[in-house]
């Protein structure tokens, strides 16, 4: 079953723009439009997976300057109550909405169903795979490359050579295997004695689980702590413990200033705006699928925190170039090599932890829709705590 739902999730991701023949061909005044969020947690957090979400479509209402009133926003509604979600989508439709976005994975089947039934809706949905090349998109990106550059800082300030990982979900999720292999590989370009240990809490968003992950990875002796979950509470359980952390989703180091390194971010208000944009001017219908990265300026890391190691900024820089010029990729049969702050690319194959071959050395990149939706291996310095 899982090999056939992986089929049909490749098939399904289309990372260039797709032809929508309906829905929006016309064109709307930015005056007349109103836009639904359906949000996992709470902006009002201050960090985190929800607030980066919310700080985009702030970025978007000033971009095409719309008023307060013409954003609804559905906030706490979890991704697992396919009930509730319908009831949040419902009551943005009958507020007027024209585009609705739903920002979590568990959101996505309710949002396929209302789309056929509101066919003069537009649904945006942030990650998985359906799509219905009329008035249901999806959109993602490149994280994995912001988590290979904040690997390279912990790697780097590590002392104990043990790095921990609070895991949103377990090893066939490939959105978050994916990133912590990156993250993963980015610390072996510049500590390979480093190992990872990854501590899986089966849920997106839990403050207790969270913190209970980070704690005992603390107890393993990681004295860097990074995460794919949605509170800064991992953050706070490293700075208590007087070691480090690397963040996601926002800056964290307001919240931890004493542990926080960095933190790979999402500049969502990138996607945010070009979809409402493609609306008022009545272009959606080309508008498509979206998956973007450094390049495009949606995703990149947080600025480096002074507990960061001297060098760090130069060699990050000269790494994100390296990707953004095509000249490096994440999940290529290539590594980088550091000699002080000098940058090279050497050919190197892509391993896992069971000493599989994933990628022979100087090979291609996995494609697109294998590493969004096909990544079901650890790195071969990572270890299941």
């Amino acid at each position: 079953m899982k090999q056939i739902v992986s089929i049909v999730m490749a098939l399904a991701l289309l990372v260039c723009a797709m032809v929508l023949p309906s829905c929006s061909d016309s064109s709307i005044s930015a005056d007349e439009i109103k836009i639904g969020v359906i949000h996992i947690g709470d902006p009002g957090a201050g960090a985190g997976y929800t607030y980066a979400h919310d700080q985009g479509i702030i970025a978007m209402q000033q971009n095409l300057g719309l008023k307060d009133s013409q954003i609804i926003r559905k906030n706490n509604v979890p991704d697992d109550d396919a009930a509730a979600t319908k009831t949040a989508i419902e009551e943005c439709i009958e507020a007027g909405c024209k585009i609705i976005f739903g920002t979590s994975w568990g959101y996505m089947e309710t949002m396929a169903a209302l789309a056929e039934q509101y066919p003069d809706v537009i649904f945006s949905h942030c990650s998985g795979y359906m799509s219905n090349d009329k008035n249901f998109n999806n959109y993602f990106g490149r994280i994995y490359q912001a988590r290979y550059l904040a690997g390279i800082a912990a790697g780097l300030k590590t002392k104990t050579n043990k790095i921990g990982y609070v895991a949103a979900m377990g090893i066939d999720n490939a959105e978050v295997t994916g990133g912590l292999d990156a993250f993963a590989k980015g610390i072996a370009a510049v500590n390979p004695d480093a190992v990872v240990y990854v501590k899986v809490t089966n849920t997106w968003f839990s403050v207790d689980l969270e913190s209970q992950a980070a704690e005992a990875l603390l107890d393993l002796g990681c004295d860097v702590i990074a995460q794919h979950c949605d509170t800064t509470a991992p953050q706070l359980a490293a700075e208590k413990r007087g070691v480090w952390g690397c963040g996601y989703n926002s800056d964290m180091t307001k919240d931890a200033p004493k542990a926080h390194l960095t933190a790979p971010i999402w500049n969502w208000g990138v996607y945010y705006t070009s979809a409402v944009e493609a609306v008022l001017n009545g272009k959606w219908q080309s508008f498509g699928n979206y998956f973007g990265g450094l390049k495009e300026g949606f995703i990149d890391i947080s600025p480096l925190s002074d507990n960061c190691e001297p060098g760090t900024k130069e060699i990050i820089d000269q790494v994100r170039q390296l990707i953004i010029d095509g000249k490096f990729e994440v999940f290529d049969g290539k590594q980088i090599k550091v000699d002080g702050t000098n940058v090279t690319v050497v050919d190197e194959a892509l391993v896992d932890n069971k000493g599989n071959v994933i990628v022979e050395a100087g090979g291609s990149c996995l494609d697109d829709k294998t590493i969004a939706f096909g990544i079901n291996w650890y790195y071969k310095n990572i270890i299941e705590a």
